[in-house]
């Protein structure tokens, strides 16, 4: 393409736009519910039914937790009897004698 034809183009082209005006550009909110517009390294906001969802969560994952603990601790600590530490020998222990 010749020089001539490529700034007919262009001239072409910067017409066009100038003729449109200035364009309106429309903010779509998908949804149509409420819109929390994301910030760059910020904490997001949350709503206050968000915050009371997020702490009776909470509160109900801590029971569950806690409960359990408490009535059934076996499955935490084991299903086994505790060793008699005192009953040990040293060579259990791994001890060498004191003649040694």
């Amino acid at each position: 393409m010749s020089p001539v034809g490529r700034t007919a183009g262009l001239l072409r082209a910067g017409a066009q736009v100038l003729r449109r005006g200035p364009q309106q550009i429309s903010v779509r909110k998908a949804g149509g519910g409420p819109h929390i517009v994301a910030q760059y390294r910020q904490p997001p906001q949350l709503t206050k039914r968000q915050q009371f969802q997020a702490e009776l969560l909470s509160g109900a994952m801590w029971f569950w937790i806690l409960w359990h603990t408490w009535h059934d601790s076996d499955a935490i600590l084991g299903h086994f009897p505790w060793p008699d530490t005192s009953a040990w020998t040293d060579e259990d222990l791994g001890i060498p004698p004191d003649d040694e």
